[in-house]
């Protein structure tokens, strides 16, 4: 069973990784209470269209509740932080647009408030091929110059590296979103002595967890680095292929 996010083009049966993020006055705040999740399907419009009524004006979209998860199964990762494993299991899960609802309380005397996010599963993705996968794929982060003591994320790109053949494009890019992402950053110093390697390491293909599409974000703590340069790669998995990046730097300054 796969561990995905919500942006990571899941399928029925995977796991996916629901998150909260909460911020009062731009700062990581607890809040005081999630009571429960309700997991809502999209659902059709109410007339749906038919040979008797083709073109419904008076259609509207009702959303179905599928399951409600209570708050005791919500894990606080951190100050202001917390998320929560949905197994979508057939049949209870289909194919479709669903709507994660939070009820949450910011004080004991607050009134439950929701907040709703939305993710969607897809069908299975499958190929049939006569080749094997050919193909590689670039890797663009952003930022390459921080200053020391700085605590930020690495946005990381993932782009395939293929001809623009629509379809060939987006099998390729469904790739670079359903593949596991793990990031290398090493103290660049130059011809070091052997020994040295594993002490400049500080990042050591460590998995990216949060996903949003080709897009991810790495969160990095500078403040106990040396100032200098660093080398930072990126790998990933697919149909039995490894593709490791080449090296990029960045300046801690």
């Amino acid at each position: 069973m796969k561990i995905v996010t919500r942006n990571q083009n899941p399928v029925i049966g995977d796991t996916i990784a629901l998150k909260l993020y909460s911020r009062n006055s731009n700062n990581f705040a607890d809040l005081y209470n999630i009571d429960h999740i309700d997991i809502m399907l999209e659902n059709c419009p109410v007339e749906c269209a038919n040979d008797h009524n083709p073109n419904p004006i008076a259609a509207h979209k009702v959303d179905t509740l599928i399951q409600t998860i209570p708050g005791s199964e919500v894990k606080k990762c951190c100050t202001g932080i917390y998320d929560v494993n949905l197994v979508t299991s057939a049949p209870t899960y289909v194919v479709g647009n669903y709507h994660d609802v939070w009820y949450v309380q910011f004080t004991e005397q607050d009134v439950l408030s929701p907040f709703r996010q939305d993710f969607k599963l897809n069908p299975d993705l499958w190929v049939l091929s006569g080749t094997p996968v050919v193909y590689s794929f670039d890797f663009r982060f952003t930022p390459n110059r921080i200053r020391k003591g700085s605590k930020k994320h690495l946005v990381i790109q993932i782009i395939p590296n293929v001809p623009r053949a629509t379809d060939l494009f987006k099998y390729y890019e469904n790739i670079a979103i359903s593949s596991e992402l793990r990031i290398n950053i090493e103290l660049n110093c130059g011809q070091c002595v052997p020994q040295e390697a594993d002490l400049r390491k500080v990042i050591d293909n460590e998995r990216v967890f949060e996903r949003d599409k080709v897009f991810s974000y790495y969160f990095i703590d500078t403040c106990d680095w040396e100032c200098g340069i660093y080398d930072v790669w990126f790998e990933i998995d697919y149909a039995g292929s490894t593709d490791i990046s080449p090296r990029q730097q960045f300046q801690l300054f």
